[in-house]
């Protein structure tokens, strides 16, 4: 696939549907996008490489783009294989070119390319300017976002942000779906742990004028940067991006999943926003992970199963510890026959995260909802809904 994305600056990326999970973790329905750019001008440059499988029409594609001339340089943003495994194959096809990248990145092409010798390498740092002729590229590191190498790069003459892997999605192009949804779900399960680093690289864009973001992943943004920018400032800051509740449960034989379909009922009798549900041993871990992020209260339910809480339970926990899960509500059902526990356990694996606020209303069920339990399922849901009230 070839697109105009400037005069002189053409997207030659390549869409993948054979893909099913990306980095065998994530699953992607919609396939991915591999994004690679080329800047014509009186010297050359491509951007990022591409993934193994692909080389072929990402090779077609430059091809078609600068004919019988030979790039000047390889500019690469990032070393994760999905961009780099084609450096090696693109550098012996053009022998001449100049590959840019800082220490990290060298480093990282000795270890994925222990038996490449090539010796036109040129090494940037923070500020470095790569001149072109009418187009230049201004080095910007952006270490954890989110490997320790990255950069980003901005092209002064266009506005162009070449962002490596921030502000990427799932899906390929040729996929019409909605950003925001597959971009959050990328960046929390990516980049979520790195907030702190993609604050600082946030501060180092915002003084820059911004009319394009080229990213790795997913399409080419033109319109309304100011919409992207802020969804990745509350994302990083783990700020609640809407107001809801997210309710998510394990359920060996159905008893704690009525419970968790009961609470729903009454939450949205109750006024409340948004409910979001999902089963964590059938749905996509991933989409719950995202979820929890983007609402600000969140119900775990689950049952006590060897004394602890049910092992899909302490998976997602742990997803969320890994990325820096806070600044939110958090309340807890549990189900146990003859000695509950899940509920101690659930809430000693969060008691260590920034800012969660545990909801004082709790409920035990014993094995199945009776009028004890579900008239503190009623209690719980005021307690929740009481928030939303205006």
């Amino acid at each position: 696939m070839i697109n105009n994305i400037s005069e002189n600056i053409f997207y030659v990326g390549v869409d993948d549907h054979d893909v099913d999970l990306f980095e065998a973790h994530f699953d992607v329905p919609n396939g991915m996008a591999y994004n690679s750019y080329i800047i014509v001008d009186e010297k050359i440059a491509v951007c990022d490489a591409m993934e193994l499988g692909k080389i072929d029409l990402w090779m077609a594609n430059i091809s078609e783009v600068i004919g019988d001339r030979n790039p000047d340089y390889l500019v690469i943003t990032h070393m994760e294989p999905d961009h780099s495994a084609a450096i090696d194959i693109f550098c012996s096809k053009y022998p001449n070119v100049t590959i840019v990248g800082n220490t990290k990145t060298f480093n990282m092409i000795d270890n994925f390319f222990p038996a490449m010798k090539h010796e036109n390498r040129l090494v940037v740092k923070e500020g470095d300017v790569l001149e072109l002729g009418v187009h230049s590229l201004e080095i910007m590191m952006a270490p954890m976002i989110h490997w320790p190498e990255v950069m980003m790069c901005y092209e002064k003459h266009t506005k162009t942000l070449f962002s490596a892997d921030a502000f990427g999605k799932f899906g390929a192009l040729d996929v019409e779906d909605d950003w925001a949804c597959e971009a959050r779900r990328y960046y929390f399960g990516i980049v979520g742990k790195y907030g702190v680093q993609t604050q600082a690289v946030l501060k180092k864009i915002e003084h820059h004028d911004i009319k394009t973001i080229c990213s790795l992943h997913g399409p080419v943004l033109k319109e309304n940067i100011e919409y992207y920018i802020n969804l990745y400032d509350i994302w990083s800051s783990y700020r609640p991006e809407s107001e809801g509740v997210c309710l998510f449960y394990t359920s060996v034989y159905g008893h704690t999943k009525d419970a968790a379909l009961k609470l729903e009922k009454l939450l949205l009798e109750r006024g409340v926003p948004k409910v979001a549900v999902a089963d964590l041993v059938r749905d996509d871990m991933a989409e719950a992970v995202e979820d929890a992020f983007r609402y600000d209260t969140l119900v775990l339910a689950t049952t006590t199963y060897n004394a602890e809480m049910f092992p899909k339970m302490k998976i997602f926990i742990d997803e969320l510890k890994e990325r820096n899960y806070q600044n939110r509500r958090v309340a807890f059902i549990e189900n146990g026959s003859w000695a509950p526990t899940a509920k101690k356990c659930m809430k000693s694996a969060m008691e260590s995260l920034k800012n969660i606020e545990f909801v004082e209303q709790e409920v035990t069920i014993k094995s199945a909802l009776n009028e004890d339990s579900e008239q503190a399922l009623v209690q719980l849901a005021d307690a929740i809904a009481g928030k939303y009230k205006k």
